[in-house]
């Protein structure tokens, strides 16, 4: 669902892009409260996990491909706040690097794809997850219901952004039904995407699933035929704790291995039928004042390297740079942001000197 260059016009543009940067912004503060030692590092893999698996378009019509929006798998594993700043990250390496999404239309994508999607994807997560018993398997149902729904929810955002400032005279009705149609099917394959990774993470370890957090219930003991909490469990000795970290290292290792796969092998087997919003675009008219993209000539411009004439080793090399690029911007944004909230922290307890 890359909005290009020209398909809403300038004013609608700049305030997309406002509003944009309002997002990131709040979602830079909020995210201190979701980011530590352990989550910094997963969310920058989360984000070039999203990036290999959104070059993975598969088909859900005739002659129409859709791929992963990732906004609430992001919320889920890494929290909504953090999961923003996960899809932005990856729009604007496929804007810079890949000409994938206009420039100007970066504002509408992290509006579209990563506010919308994130925002609606939990807001739905958490309702389920309050009527339904806390269990990991709720919690995968929890997120599968909420990526169906964010897709759609998505494309009417954009019809909305389009309604205001579309630059083709097109019937607003007609872009409504076929966006939304469409991004329907395609939230299928979201869904069963998020489900599956959610529920793999929550198998091994739970505690890194954001979205998991404070399923556990108390373990209880009957005493005189009344049912009370269990003592507190004692403090894992310090090679238990080591052991954990080895096991989120695992979990990282194992996630950058897989994001690679995809990126580097998988992605050559996926559709290359148009995606949803391309062919919603062809079909109405949408695209008719479509503009070439700022960055068309990069070395890497449509998910290939320039001069590597096989096209499943450009594919590959292309997808590898980008997991590697997302990985460590990523990674690299989420540790400032989790190294602020150490600092701060420290500033705040540390007692000031008297004169």
């Amino acid at each position: 669902m890359h909005v290009p260059d020209g398909f809403i016009n300038a004013p609608v543009s700049v305030a997309a892009g406002v509003a944009a940067a309002a997002a990131v912004a709040v979602s830079l503060r909020g995210a201190r409260r979701e980011l530590d030692e352990r989550t910094a590092p997963l969310a920058g893999l989360v984000a070039a996990f999203i990036f290999a698996v959104q070059m993975l378009n598969f088909p859900v019509a005739a002659g129409t491909s859709g791929h992963l929006l990732g906004g609430a798998l992001a919320a889920i594993l890494v929290g909504p706040y953090t999961g923003v700043l996960c899809v932005s990250v990856v729009l604007l390496m496929q804007g810079i690097l890949f000409a994938d999404g206009g420039l100007t239309a970066l504002g509408v994508n992290i509006t579209v794809m990563g506010v919308v999607t994130v925002v609606t994807a939990y807001l739905i997560f958490r309702a389920l997850l309050a009527i339904l018993p806390p269990t990991r398997r709720t919690v995968t149902l929890a997120a599968f219901v909420a990526a169906l729904l964010s897709v759609p929810a998505a494309a009417a955002a954009f019809t909305a952004v389009y309604a205001v400032g579309g630059t083709t005279d097109v019937p607003i009705g007609k872009v409504f039904t076929a966006m939304v149609g469409v991004h329907v099917l395609i939230g299928i394959g979201e869904a069963l995407i998020t489900a599956a990774t959610v529920g793999a993470v929550i198998a091994v370890r739970p505690d890194l699933v954001y979205g998991a957090r404070g399923l556990a219930t108390p373990l209880k003991l009957r005493v005189d035929g009344a049912l009370v909490d269990a003592p507190a469990p004692a403090p894992a000795p310090a090679p238990a704790a080591a052991a954990s970290g080895g096991s989120t290292k695992k979990v990282w290792v194992t996630g950058l291995v897989t994001a690679l796969v995809l990126a580097g092998f998988v992605s050559f087997y996926a559709s290359a039928n148009p995606d949803g919003l391309e062919k919603v675009a062809a079909d109405k008219g949408i695209d008719e004042k479509v503009e070439e993209h700022a960055a068309a000539g990069s070395p890497l411009a449509d998910y290939s390297v320039k001069d590597v004439d096989d096209a499943r080793l450009s594919g590959g090399l292309a997808g590898v740079i980008g997991v590697g690029v997302t990985v460590v911007a990523g990674t690299g944004i989420f540790w400032a942001v989790r190294r602020r909230k150490s600092d701060e922290l420290t500033a705040t307890s540390t007692p000031t000197s008297a004169g």
